[in-house]
């Protein structure tokens, strides 16, 4: 009860949320908490419906307050990236059952060795397993090299267009207090980061509502 009213009040304390979170989780976490990834999943959507209703509230009773104001303007969540980082050779298809049912609440693609899956619809949920941003930068590379680039021809936008995941997380999430993957390494550069000292296993909603807040408060600056 005391955990569902302190949720409520950091909630009502929301009006800006990062437009795309990537949390970044272990295959130690997906075996201690398998559930877990659905669960976050709902706590997202929930909480970016409630700041969108909140928001369209505020806007339809035309309240001009500053702390209001700032709620009607606020964004709401438009993607959610889970990495699951994984060693070598790990038998990573036995976490798909569990993460398939993201597709049953959200539009689901799912990334594992050479494979893709897609299925369901609403918010955009990406789920990477085992994906490497090292990896995926040099397949960039390769991809260039195979189709005769010449080295006057590479910039910023060109290796963009070759990258596997075409979008830049506002807020990197890391549980456990561990420190970061390289997933994402290009597309994150800047974007805020999280360092949660609760594990994934057990991490509620009241958890995540505290990043978000955190995210909230911060000025970014975009590398300037």
């Amino acid at each position: 009860m005391i955990y569902w009213l302190y949720e409520r009040r950091i909630e009502r304390q929301l009006s800006l949320l990062p437009a795309h979170i990537c949390v970044m989780i272990t295959e130690q976490d997906m075996h201690d908490a398998p559930d877990k990834i659905l669960a976050c999943t709902r706590w997202c959507i929930d909480i970016s419906e409630g700041v969108a209703a909140r928001a369209s509230g505020y806007a339809a009773r035309e309240i001009d307050s500053e702390n209001e104001k700032s709620v009607r303007d606020g964004s709401t969540l438009n993607g959610l990236t889970f990495h699951i980082s994984t060693k070598k050779n790990s038998p990573i298809e036995k976490y798909l059952p569990v993460i398939r049912k993201i597709g049953e609440i959200a539009h689901l693609v799912i990334h594992y060795r050479e494979q893709t899956e897609d299925s369901g619809t609403g918010l955009p949920v990406t789920v990477a397993i085992g994906k490497s941003g090292r990896e995926e930068i040099t397949e960039c590379i390769k991809s260039m090299a195979r189709s005769h680039t010449r080295p006057d021809q590479v910039d910023e936008k060109l290796l963009e267009s070759c990258l596997t995941f075409k979008y830049t997380p506002d807020f990197v999430i890391k549980t456990g207090g561990d420190h970061l993957t390289d997933f994402l390494i290009w597309q994150s550069v800047y974007s805020e980061l999280f360092f949660s000292d609760t594990n994934w296993k057990y991490i509620r909603k009241v958890d995540v509502l505290r990043a978000l807040r955190d995210y909230q408060s911060r000025v970014r600056r975009f590398g300037r």
